[in-house]
């Protein structure tokens, strides 16, 4: 029934409107239907463009019947993201100060989406600056997880996750500077792929000056959905070149190594308090995968804590230069608390120390790259811990620092640019669980193949009704 598209997964709706079986204007009102229905409980998306989705889905469904060529996501309901600029919506960020910033053009990875045949139905939720593991903020509101409304979906990507796992939307766009796709993906029981740093374009043509070098090595765009096969084809779409970002990478989508392979498995995280159901997960799914013809070892990567410790501090540091001082004029409450509460855990480096930190990121990216060369593939938890009930990150110093610890898989790998894969592995008590899959640089495809025998074995948990 054409009521219940919003179910379908990308690569089904594509192939449906492509075969003429459906069309994009149902599949687009079958997910805007869903969005008035589920959205007024969980607040993922804050602005709806039902008008513009559905103008665009009848373009769509004219060039089927004049029989154009057709992107891979033609017709295919998505979300976007409040903080990449999408022409003649303002690129707020969460942030109350930035809700008339209207945006000239699209960033490249929404011109992307739209040149592979997306249809955006609406922007997604993020905390203020895009800048916490929890996504509330003073402009729109908290965002929930439709699984419980206790727990966070996730951040800095919360309001995406959220309203992929309802229902609204294939594909939602996220993107990751210390976790903010694969962990609300991992919190709201949905896929989530972080690329390889330089994989997909990214740049704000609204921004007064560029980022800073740290931040532009390790933030990512990229997607969640609710198939490991739906990230494939939305990085296809997103990975299109755009000469604006001076960094991106024209590499294969396919590389050398295969699945199976050799697994280096590692369901704890040292000196990290680990609850049992994430290393019980990462248990389950090293068995899975050697069920599929891998070979699993249990070993950490080099200077895992060194990694963590680099992304926190040269974070800490460059934001003195900009977004410290942005944060404390601009921000709402939860955000000055937070981003207060990692300043102080952070060692803030000197200029030598700041040198020198760079230069250690090359000399570990190098060891890990070593590693990979003898494990193909990393199995790690998402975070040590299952999703934070709200608001963890708002009662203090240690509180923060038990979060930053938990999300160590997440920081260490994002300083580092590397690839890494969220992916459910089922539920434990009431709450979404999943894994994290690590390769090498520009090594996707790997991860997405043990993704996908993973989700064969785990099944899907979502399209999921709120809980509340």
């Amino acid at each position: 029934m054409s009521s219940e598209l919003w179910r379908l997964s990308a690569a089904q709706l594509a192939a449906q409107i492509a075969a003429r079986n459906v069309s994009a204007v149902e599949a687009t009102e079958s997910c805007l239907a869903r969005l008035e229905a589920v959205n007024p409980h969980l607040n993922a998306v804050v602005e709806t463009f039902a008008q513009g989705a559905l103008s665009a889905a009848a373009e769509a469904d004219k060039a089927v019947a004049r029989h154009d060529p057709l992107g891979i996501l033609h017709g295919v309901p998505v979300t976007i993201k409040v903080n990449v600029d999408m022409e003649r919506c303002a690129t707020t960020n969460g942030v109350v100060a930035f809700r008339d910033l209207i945006a000239n053009e699209d960033s490249p990875v929404v011109a992307n989406m739209r040149r592979a045949g997306a249809i955006i139905i609406g922007r997604t939720n993020a905390p203020a600056f895009s800048y916490r593991w929890f996504t509330d903020n003073e402009l729109y509101g908290r965002t929930l997880n439709p699984w419980n409304a206790g727990i966070t979906p996730g951040g800095s990507s919360g309001g995406a996750a959220s309203a992929v796992a309802a229902g609204i939307g294939a594909i939602a766009h996220g993107n990751d500077l210390g976790g903010s796709i694969r962990y609300p993906a991992y919190a709201c029981g949905v896929a989530g792929l972080r690329p390889t740093s330089g994989r997909v374009p990214a740049f704000n043509p609204s921004q007064k000056a560029d980022r800073t070098i740290a931040v532009q090595m390790a933030s990512v765009q990229g997607p969640l959905a609710r198939t490991v096969g739906d990230l494939r084809l939305a990085l296809a779409a997103m990975s299109s070149h755009d000469g604006r970002d001076v960094w991106q990478q024209s590499a294969p989508l396919i590389g050398p190594n295969t699945f199976p392979c050799r697994v280096a498995a590692c369901p704890e995280i040292p000196g990290v308090p680990t609850d049992p159901a994430v290393s019980d997960a990462v248990r389950q799914a090293a068995r899975w995968l050697e069920e599929a013809g891998c070979s699993i070892e249990t070993v950490m990567p080099p200077h895992f804590e060194e990694a963590c410790d680099l992304w926190l501090n040269l974070l800490s540091t460059e934001s003195l230069s900009g977004l410290a001082p942005t944060i404390e004029q601009y921000g709402d409450s939860a955000i000055r608390t937070a981003f207060a509460s990692q300043k102080r855990l952070a060692v803030m480096l000197n200029l030598t120390g700041y040198i020198a930190a760079l230069a250690r990121r090359t000399g570990l990216l190098r060891e890990w790259e070593a590693f990979f060369q003898r494990y193909p593939l990393l199995l790690m938890p998402v975070s040590a811990q299952k999703p934070f009930v709200i608001d963890a990150d708002q009662k203090g110093d240690e509180a923060m620092r038990e979060v930053i610890a938990a999300q160590a898989p997440l920081t260490s790998t994002a300083i580092l640019g590397l690839p890494g894969l969220s992916v459910p592995t089922g539920v434990a008590g009431g709450v979404p669980m999943g894994v994290q899959l690590i390769g090498g640089r520009f090594q996707e495809h790997l991860i997405l193949a043990a993704g996908e025998a993973i989700e064969m074995k785990a099944g899907t948990g979502t399209p999921v009704e709120p809980a509340y």
